[in-house]
């Protein structure tokens, strides 16, 4: 298949503000073998996204059976070896989400696509099982919802996030999760008698404490404010949980760096990460596209920002680089960092997790009737 230029032209689009959404743009995805052009014929469009001022779009979910759930990582700077994602899409919306260019994979927009067209993988507890019963599976680092949020709206619904738990408890498998949702307060009862084992970590991603910024950035999202609640029921109740203040976005989010920092601290978080704004393919005409129509006043500082620590590129994929960028700027949020989580007594590793207690059930029962616990 051959690959075609990414759209950059956001002049050449109309844009409207669509209620509850991060992106407006159906933007063609990079293996598209035909370009688009939107035009406004007066009337509704869901597939554009053009409903209205205010108007919502919908949202649809298809229901997919996959051959498998356990993705591998080689990456050198992520701190995981295995991840699951019980979903392909996610309905937050966030528009800086670097998991957006896997829609083009499904030839679907990375753009309003992302969050309106959600595939769900209603067989992942299924497959996780098969996986961890392999006779030469060997236990390895895993977190969930690396590349979408598996407490996203629909799973309220679909709860398939719940039953990978479930499988997880079953084999006392290790593994952490990070999410947006306030909606993992739902599964306490198997969180925390696997966390006293050292079984599981939460990591909430907190980006800004600004609720109007919240509000555009990551529409469908938790508040702030109801993130920092979860926190604070997770720690509470025994779970270990860390914040992850990523993206940092110079002159919107990271002015609060460390104020996000402490009142996550203060709701019970113990450890903390941050990573840099990262601009993959389709990623960087939709959040370009979207910082010129919210914040017109400071866009072009903040792209010049982001080249000054990308080594004058919109986006640096290297390995080493890519999470932490490079340069004066990148260096002083840095130090910034490190120098208030010293100063809180975050810890800036991984929660501690015991693989060693995995096993296979001879007889699988309900989590929590298993003796172990």
């Amino acid at each position: 298949m051959r690959h075609i230029p990414i759209v950059t032209a956001a002049a050449e689009h109309t844009f409207q503000v669509v209620k509850g959404r991060g992106s407006t743009w159906a933007l063609p995805h990079r293996f598209e073998r035909l370009g688009r052009v939107d035009v406004d014929d007066g009337w509704t469009c869901e597939r554009t996204g053009w409903p209205g001022e205010g108007q919502a779009v919908q949202t649809h979910v298809r229901e997919e059976r996959v051959r498998t759930i356990l993705a591998g990582n080689d990456s050198p700077d992520i701190g995981f070896d295995l991840s699951i994602n019980p979903y392909r899409g996610c309905e937050h919306g966030c528009i800086y989400c670097y998991a957006r260019p896997t829609h083009s994979y499904l030839d679907l927009s990375p753009g309003i696509d992302f969050e309106t067209r959600i595939v769900a993988k209603v067989n992942a507890a299924e497959r996780l099982r098969e996986a961890f019963m392999a006779p030469g599976y060997e236990p390895q680092l895993l977190n969930i919802g690396s590349a979408t949020d598996a407490y996203q709206p629909v799973e309220r619904r679909l709860r398939i996030t719940r039953s990978i738990l479930e499988v997880m408890c079953e084999f006392r498998h290790a593994f952490s999760v990070i999410t947006k949702s306030s909606g993992i307060e739902r599964d306490l009862d198997l969180l925390v008698p696997m966390a006293r084992q050292r079984l599981a970590a939460v990591y909430v991603s907190i980006t800004t404490l600004d609720p109007q910024l919240a509000r555009v950035m990551e529409p469908r999202a938790a508040s702030p404010e109801r993130r920092l609640l979860t926190i604070r029921r997770l720690a509470d109740a025994g779970v270990p949980v860390g914040v992850s203040v990523s993206p940092v976005i110079p002159f919107l989010n990271e002015p609060d760096l460390e104020r996000i920092l402490e009142a996550a601290f203060s709701a019970g978080a113990r450890s903390a990460f941050s990573i840099v704004l990262r601009l993959p393919w389709e990623v960087n005409p939709l959040f370009q596209q979207w910082l010129a129509q919210h914040f017109p006043d400071r866009a072009k500082r903040v792209m010049s920002r982001i080249r000054e620590m990308r080594s004058g590129r919109d986006n640096d994929s290297r390995f080493g680089s890519r999470m932490t960028g490079q340069g004066v700027w990148a260096t002083l949020v840095r130090q910034r960092f490190e120098k208030t989580v010293r100063r809180l007594g975050l810890d800036q590793s991984r929660e501690g997790l015991d693989l060693t207690q995995f096993r296979r059930p001879e007889v699988i029962a309900p989590c929590g009737q298993q003796s172990l616990f």
